[in-house]
């Protein structure tokens, strides 16, 4: 047989001499496919970091975030709402099958199998395809969540009166009020309740410095405005009197 005829080398098993250390290959050896971390992708991620850090500053600035006053616990009208990220989940434990007597299946079992199935939905679609199409289990699980969450916090936050909340919830100046006046007394018996002791709000808006005349407030306690009903008031036409200039006359500049 000649030399090479017949004969075929199908690997080398020769052992080196000099054991190597197995280190990757070069980013330079895949041109157009990788990028060195320092400098180049780590100045992109600093880039898109401090645009995000920009637009979340611009934002707090122009729309900051609405302080209330201090917290009553004695103020039974004050309906407490979390955060907008909590919205979905406060919406969903208003209905009867989620509240009450089946509260812990609202508040733990039904979110923890939903939250559980996200965390599953990778290995519950092992698909090596990327397209949408191909993946039914994960994309369908991460679109019913999505459209859920959507449309639970769009329910909880329509369904709140958020121009009536700002008023009930907004701080006011402590202002010396006379309790042993005819005033208050005509006040606490038909008024506290929804505006507080101290006139400084609760179910209702506050009253301290209220820009409405005497004839205003009147026709408001008689026949009502916005979320107040008619014929709150009850008493006579002078009590009534007595009423409107107590409310004109705490925290109006003539009392000061």
């Amino acid at each position: 047989m000649h030399r090479g005829k017949g004969m075929k080398f199908v690997g080398d098993s020769r052992v080196p001499a000099e054991k190597k250390p197995n280190i990757p290959k070069d980013y330079s050896e895949y041109p157009g496919k990788t990028e060195a971390f320092w400098p180049n992708f780590l100045l992109k991620e600093w880039l898109v970091g401090a645009v995000f850090l920009i637009g979340f500053l611009t934002l707090t600035v122009v729309a900051p975030s609405p302080l209330e006053k201090l917290a009553d616990p004695t103020d039974a009208g004050y309906i407490p709402l979390p955060d907008w990220y909590f919205l979905f989940l406060y919406q969903f434990l208003k209905y009867e099958f989620a509240s009450g007597p089946y509260i812990v299946l609202g508040a733990f079992i039904i979110p923890g199998l939903a939250f559980g199935a996200l965390l599953l939905a990778p290995f519950l679609d092992t698909g090596k395809g990327r397209r949408p199409f191909e993946r039914p289990i994960a994309n369908a699980m991460m679109l019913i969540g999505l459209a859920a969450t959507v449309f639970l916090t769009w329910e909880a936050a329509d369904h709140v009166d958020w121009e009536q909340r700002a008023k009930s919830g907004q701080i006011v100046e402590d202002v010396e009020i006379d309790k042993s006046s005819d005033g208050y007394k005509i006040y606490s018996q038909n008024c506290a309740s929804c505006h507080g002791d101290n006139l400084e709000g609760g179910n209702g808006p506050a009253l301290i410095g209220v820009e409405y005349s005497a004839d205003e407030i009147k026709d408001i306690a008689q026949n009502g405005i916005g979320g107040m009903p008619a014929n709150i008031f009850q008493g006579s036409d002078e009590e009534l009197d007595k009423l409107a200039n107590f409310i004109t006359g705490v925290g109006s500049e003539e009392s000061e």
